[in-house]
């Protein structure tokens, strides 16, 4: 049933105190209302209960956003489009910006504000997992004062706040400390765009020296309340990033979580997404370690590295798979050539360097064992009818044979220094992406 205009009444108060005035006469009587997206539901189905509207759109107070030295103040009346257009916001705090273009379509990003989706408490809200791990703070204003409380702990249960009567939040606050951390936000909905989440991460991570020196990890729609998953941050934080503790961190996260069977999905799926999106997170903050960790060697790496991109592109899990059956990937800091690695059945033989142009042969062998058998010979995505490409790939064969001319024959396997294996070998299917050899 659609509700009757008649039975509202709406007030438009011009300043911030006259609000406060018109609360504090009736507590509780007077349901306060910004952008009304998710107000304006309820009304239009018949379920809003309150009956008396206060408006505080247009309330200048609540759509600043002030900036000092060590600090950024949000009036909760500021927009989602406020926040994914403001500079200082989209540098200093990321995982908010990003939340805010999650947040419906641009009509309620338009409307909807930041402290109504604190105020309306939803589980599923987008921006307040990012407001966890900023551990932000709120002001709220009533007829008797303000006071600042922490965001942490200002929801006490489902829908409930420590919001007393009277109040208002006037502004949430935001430390700029965070602008050394790896930000990484995800949203796990039915849909990319318009979607209640089914889970939504915002984490935060600091790397000193590759260990793990600061991380916070926060989720919405798999409790009462968003949270901060502080377990799995005790036991990853001070540690080095590695399989095995990203897969203590999985079960971790998927056993603190406390979900629900709803109409958008199932606990049991909301439980293994959460320990999911943790993983990625750590797998992710690992590998920026190690870029971190390359760069500060750019010319080692670039005689190496650069030349070898195109064949890291056809076979990219190979130079992460060691093993005599496997490509090895050692130490190329002091690298300036390819080499190859024989291994025997007593061990490993000596090191043999080859050239770039034998290397080169190599990889075109490599691209060629990856194609479809009618087109074996040829560069991937050309025709078979090219004579000039069929030359070219006999031609790289020849110098395939010359670069392994003295190959040791007591060899079982070879391993390349760069994601290549010896090409007397002969190619077997790819196995999980890792292409095997053996003679």
């Amino acid at each position: 049933m659609k509700a009757y205009p008649a039975e509202f009444e709406l007030v438009a108060p011009r300043t911030l105190p006259d609000a406060l005035s018109l609360l504090a006469r009736e507590p509780g009587g007077w349901l306060p209302v910004a952008g009304g997206t998710d107000v304006m539901v309820q009304y239009s189905a018949g379920k809003l209960p309150a009956r008396k509207l206060v408006s505080i759109w247009n309330l200048p107070e609540l759509r600043r956003i002030e900036v000092t030295a060590d600090e950024i103040q949000i009036g909760a009346g500021c927009t989602y489009t406020d926040l994914r257009e403001h500079e200082l916001i989209n540098r200093e705090f990321p995982l908010l910006s990003s939340s805010a273009s999650w947040t419906g379509g641009i009509a309620n990003q338009n409307r909807g504000t930041l402290g109504g989706n604190i105020i309306n408490a939803s589980p599923a809200a987008d921006s307040l997992p990012a407001l966890l791990v900023y551990e932000a703070d709120l002001l709220l204003v009533s007829a008797r004062g303000e006071r600042r409380v922490p965001y942490v702990g200002f929801h006490i249960g489902y829908r409930k706040t420590q919001l007393a009567a009277g109040e208002l939040i006037r502004a949430i606050c935001l430390k700029t400390q965070f602008s050394g951390y790896y930000a990484h936000a995800r949203k796990v909905g039915a849909r990319n765009a318009q979607a209640i989440s089914k889970v939504c991460l915002a984490a935060l991570g600091l790397l000193a020296d590759g260990v793990v020196d600061d991380i916070r990890l926060a989720m919405g729609s798999i409790a009462p309340i968003p949270v901060r998953l502080s377990e799995t941050e005790r036991i990853v934080k001070g540690k080095h990033i590695d399989p095995l503790l990203i897969q203590s961190a999985r079960t971790m996260a998927a056993s603190e979580v406390r979900p629900i069977d709803d109409i958008r999905s199932s606990a049991r799926y909301r439980a293994a997404v959460a320990g999911n999106l943790v993983a990625e997170f750590l797998e992710q903050l690992g590998a920026r370690g190690l870029r971190s960790e390359n760069a500060k060697n750019v010319l080692a790496r670039w005689n190496v590295w650069s030349r070898a991109k195109p064949l890291r592109r056809s076979c990219p899990v190979a130079a992460q798979k060691p093993g005599r059956t496997g490509w090895q990937l050692e130490d190329h800091s002091s690298m300036k050539r390819p080499y190859w690695l024989p291994v025997t059945k007593s061990g490993k033989a000596s090191r043999k360097p080859i050239g770039w142009k034998r290397f080169e042969a190599i990889r075109g062998l490599a691209i060629h064992f990856r194609q479809p058998p009618r087109l074996r010979g040829l560069p991937l995505g050309q025709a078979k009818n090219s004579k000039k490409l069929e030359l070219q790939a006999r031609m790289s064969r020849s110098l395939l044979r010359q670069a392994t001319a003295r190959t040791n024959k007591n060899s079982t396997a070879f391993s390349l220094s760069v994601p290549l294996a010896n090409p007397r070998t002969k190619f077997l299917k790819s196995s999980g992406g890792v292409c095997r050899m053996t003679k």
